[in-house]
């Protein structure tokens, strides 16, 4: 439903004109400064920026330009698309349209759904973002829906439910759309849900495929699973956007954990969980897996950002996993290239054999299934979260906001009620001394770390670089923050207010480089952690950019 009207000066044929951006222009994204068209700044999610005017040399005189309220005191962590002059932002219950020089609301459409619909949302109440193809913005709602939306007024154009959200599922992902298709991947795994990935023909909505992530008996992986029903309510979330490579034509989708906890009740590798998939985008054919966590207890989701880069001559994909491990994967084959601890508490693993791609684990891991109580590092927290990491090309380092917190953990006898926690384990969080998290420059063929920039409370948000040689990031506590890409320097600071756990992204109007985020405190540390000193930092959402003078 709308609840703003659109400025009176935009008239349909010029809306028909500046609207035509195609799926090619999807493809030249990351080429393309003027326009940010696809989540992570281009299919690949590198995340990197080749504008260069604002520089380490005068990054210190960046200031506001403008900055429009969002109205909503819920985490924000959506990712801004930017096209002919208009910006498009989500909250969990808005789509909005901005003017890109003023910030001003050209429209804001809102997103209605059940009032009980958050008692099924695991992490926090939040959406990541839109796409957009062809004068059409495409979103997901908590409550399972998928939606298009008219992107020159706002109102909706279809909208299709994927799945009874009181089951236990829901969305917060962005989708992506590769070859045609608008693809998403559903929430839930902490619901004892069985997980899936699936696309949509972005005409009219219909259902064009679902892939589940957890295969039924008789299916390729099922006799990863136990006899049983455990399948049933395996997990697998999808929750966050996958990558895709037009050349390949290849779909890259991570998988998050299995359900329950207590890896025990369950027996095997569980696949899919804890992998990222390689789909065709027409028909979700998995075309090939590599699992990072086989019979996982610790809910080491296999759900971030999975990277696309060229390093030594070979196509490869990238993950920071919630394990502690940086994985380089060929991602024309899905075989292991290198896999390295990218922070420095990894206990549950001594490493990741090469030749098999499996981790060699610690008696803690064989404990953890057994059903006795342990202590492990990283904690379901995982080494990183949600919050996406950076490929700098130029110098071949990810900049990652990694974590440094351990978890108490038993496994319990898991009990399934649709819709309620189905955890199967006790748990607490084991605090360090000292800070919970760095900002790291690693090489992800090493994990060597070249320079780390600590925080008492962990930074949450995205990271973004440059090639004015910047990383910039946010803190829980309020600052949009700038650092030295090759020292890690604090270079500029500036204070948003609210805690910043959105997505940076960098774009060029009129030959002047701009700077966005999102502020908004939320998600899954600041509901989980119970960590007292975010008590001084407010609620409330915002949209910043910044320039030069």
């Amino acid at each position: 439903m709308k609840t703003v009207a659109l400025s009176l000066a935009m008239s349909l044929g010029m809306a028909t004109v500046s609207f035509a951006q195609s799926a090619a222009d999807l493809q030249a994204d990351a080429q393309t400064p003027q326009d940010v068209l696809v989540y992570g700044m281009g299919y690949d999610q590198k995340r990197f920026s080749s504008l260069d005017q604002i520089s380490t040399d005068n990054v210190s005189s960046l200031a506001p330009v403008w900055a429009y309220s969002l109205a909503d005191t819920r985490g924000q962590e959506s990712f801004p698309i930017i096209h002919d002059g208009k910006m498009y932002v989500t909250t969990h219950s808005a789509t909005i349209a901005l003017d890109l020089a003023s910030g001003k609301q050209l429209w804001k459409s809102s997103v209605e759904y059940p009032a009980e619909t958050p008692r099924v949302a695991c992490c926090g109440i939040v959406n990541r973002g839109v796409a957009i193809l062809d004068g059409t913005l495409y979103r997901t709602t908590l409550d399972a829906h998928v939606i298009a939306i008219d992107a020159a007024t706002g109102e909706e154009k279809w909208r299709t439910q994927s799945i009874d959200y009181k089951q236990g599922y829901s969305f917060t992902v962005t989708p992506l759309i590769a070859d045609g298709v608008v693809i998403v991947g559903i929430s839930g795994g902490e619901y004892g849900i069985r997980g899936y990935i699936e696309g949509y023909d972005p005409a009219n909505g219909e259902r064009l495929w679902r892939t589940y992530t957890i295969p039924a008996p008789g299916e390729p992986g099922s006799e990863t699973w136990p006899e049983g029903d455990a399948w049933e309510r395996g997990g697998g979330p999808g929750w966050l956007t996958g990558t895709y490579d037009p050349e390949l034509n290849l779909v890259y989708w991570g998988v998050g954990n299995a359900a329950s906890w207590n890896a025990g009740s369950r027996p095997g590798d569980n696949l899919y969980t804890g992998s990222a998939l390689a789909l065709d985008p027409k028909t979700g054919d998995i075309q090939w897996h590599y699992q990072f966590s086989p019979n996982d207890p610790f809910d080491y989701d296999g759900t971030n950002e999975l990277v696309l880069a060229e390093i030594d001559g070979r196509k490869v994909m990238m993950q920071a996993n919630r394990n502690g491990f940086l994985y380089v994967i060929d991602r024309t084959n899905g075989a292991l290239v290198a896999a390295n601890t990218f922070v420095d508490d990894v206990t549950w693993a001594d490493g990741v054999d090469l030749s098999t791609g499996r981790p060699v684990h610690t008696e803690i891991y064989d404990k953890a299934v057994a059903g006795e109580p342990v202590t492990y590092w990283p904690s379901a927290f995982g080494g990183k979260n949600w919050s996406p990491m950076s490929y700098h090309p130029d110098s071949g380092m990810v900049f990652v906001n990694t974590l440094r917190i351990g978890m108490n953990y038993k496994a319990v006898e898991p009990k399934y009620r649709a819709g309620v926690f189905y955890f199967g384990a006790e748990f607490s969080w084991d605090w360090p001394e000292g800070h919970r998290g760095e900002l790291r420059a690693v090489d992800p063929m090493t994990g060597n770390v070249k320079w780390s920039q600590p925080a008492d409370i962990p930074r949450l948000g995205g990271v973004l670089s440059t090639a004015g040689n910047l990383v910039f990031t946010g803190a829980q506590t309020g600052e949009f923050e700038a650092f030295h890409a090759e020292t890690g320097d604090e270079l500029w600071s500036f204070n948003t207010g609210s805690g910043v756990i959105g997505q940076p992204v960098t774009w060029e109007m009129a030959g002047k480089q701009y700077v966005t985020v999102l502020n908004g405190s939320g998600g899954v540390y600041a509901l989980f952690s119970g960590d007292e000193r975010l008590a001084e930092t407010p609620p409330g959402g915002s949209v910043w950019t910044f320039a030069l003078p």
